[in-house]
């Protein structure tokens, strides 16, 4: 099967480069992941009673979203900074036809916080969906304590549309989101360059 328009890509923006997570990237991975256990275990996801388990070890969840990928219903991106891995951003659930439509979600490794680098990946990724993926628009949820997070939708400008009691399961229980999204309509010349000229 032929993987959805505009996949795979590596995007790059100054020392941000966004690109297909690979299994090369095991060891660095399970490395941020485990220095940041604690700072991101309050935003992780996590499988509700009887959901499906999640994969056993990195090389699964690489197959897995190697697999989804394929059939275009999600693009899995690791994020460089500067050649070295700092987090994963990945669009999930691409919808076509009528909705043209995606959500992503993210995670960053706090050595890298606070210097843009989120913002900056997640407007790649978005300009790309609307351009060379063909996408409409784009979701994002996320916690109302997750100050962080919400600061990436700030910058980049998106607007907020809702409110999901009970959304995703994080952190061992069903957790309240807010819902921020964008058009293509609304992100004239695209975001990377809204973040840029916001300075």
């Amino acid at each position: 099967m032929n993987a959805a328009p505009g996949w795979p890509a590596v995007l790059q923006h100054g020392e941000v480069t966004v690109r297909p997570l690979a299994y090369a990237d095991a060891r660095a991975w399970k490395a941020a992941r485990k220095a940041n256990a604690d700072w991101l275990r309050p935003w992780d996801a996590t499988v509700p009673p009887g959901g499906a388990e999640r994969p056993a070890s990195f090389r699964a969840l690489v197959r897995r979203l190697d697999r989804s990928a394929r059939i275009g219903a999600t693009m899995p991106f690791a994020i460089d900074v500067d050649g070295q891995f700092a987090g994963q951003i990945t669009v999930n659930n691409i919808v076509r036809g009528s909705a043209q439509f995606a959500s992503i979600g993210y995670w960053l490794d706090r050595s890298f916080a606070g210097r843009g680098v989120m913002p900056l990946a997640v407007a790649l990724v978005i300009d790309h969906c609307f351009t060379a993926a063909g996408l409409h628009r784009i979701e994002i949820a996320i916690r109302p304590e997750n100050s962080n997070s919400l600061r990436v939708v700030e910058k980049l400008g998106l607007r907020e549309v809702g409110y999901a009691p009970r959304f995703i399961h994080i952190d061992g229980d069903w957790r309240d989101h807010r819902l921020y999204a964008v058009t293509v309509e609304e992100a004239p010349g695209g975001l990377v360059r809204r973040l840029l000229s916001a300075g």
